[in-house]
């Protein structure tokens, strides 16, 4: 599985643990990184943990698709998920307005 079709995968187990603000960013214009950035919100450390488990282990048990170790999980204020196509953003709502991934990267298409 590649491109949109694994961002909007992590959308949905995101938003199946209650993620808020849910947005797909498509940067394949803007980056040489990566596709696509999938930025989730939460309300908690114990809820940033919950949303990113959910994704990981659904992708994993659903599509047969793995990610390297999740960045970030020893605070769980912000977690990324790199499946190289796709990078996810799992952050506590005020991490998430402090650094304002949208807003840097705000060249790129909302999915």
């Amino acid at each position: 599985m590649h491109g949109q079709k694994l961002a909007e995968c992590c959308r949905e187990y995101a938003e199946a643990k209650k993620a808020g603000e849910v947005v797909i960013l498509d940067v394949r214009e803007v980056s040489s990184v990566t596709d696509f950035f999938v930025i989730a919100s939460a309300t908690s450390e114990p809820h940033v943990r919950a949303i990113w488990n959910e994704i990981v282990d659904s992708l994993k048990q659903e599509h047969g698709v793995s990610a390297s170790k999740p960045e970030g999980i020893s605070s769980n204020n912000w977690v990324v998920i790199d499946y190289f196509d796709v990078i996810v953003h799992v952050m506590i709502k005020d991490v998430r307005s402090q650094y304002d991934l949208e807003g840097l990267w705000n060249d790129a298409p909302v999915i």
